[in-house]
């Protein structure tokens, strides 16, 4: 029986969040960045070593999660993080 054009939903691959050594990351987890990084819309500058806790995964975007840095919540590339 073959699949209908777009019809990914049950294929068996999951696609994970991944941190810059390929450790999984899950909701919940603490993270520290590898590089400073300028937040967008802010004046805000996320410094190298920061702790990011109790992250969320972002959905739809295995390259992406959320966290809280000095009470303000944005939006990181995984590839600029280290789980701790």
């Amino acid at each position: 029986m073959a699949k209908s054009t777009g019809d990914n939903e049950n294929d068996g691959s999951v696609d994970l969040h991944k941190d810059s050594n390929g450790m999984v990351l899950q909701d919940g987890d603490t993270v520290v960045l590898t590089k400073s990084l300028d937040v967008k819309g802010s004046t805000l500058n996320a410094k190298l070593g920061t702790v990011v806790k109790n992250i969320r995964l972002v959905a739809d975007n295995t390259e992406q999660i959320e966290g809280k840095i000095e009470g303000q919540t944005i939006v990181i590339l995984t590839k600029y993080l280290r789980k701790t």
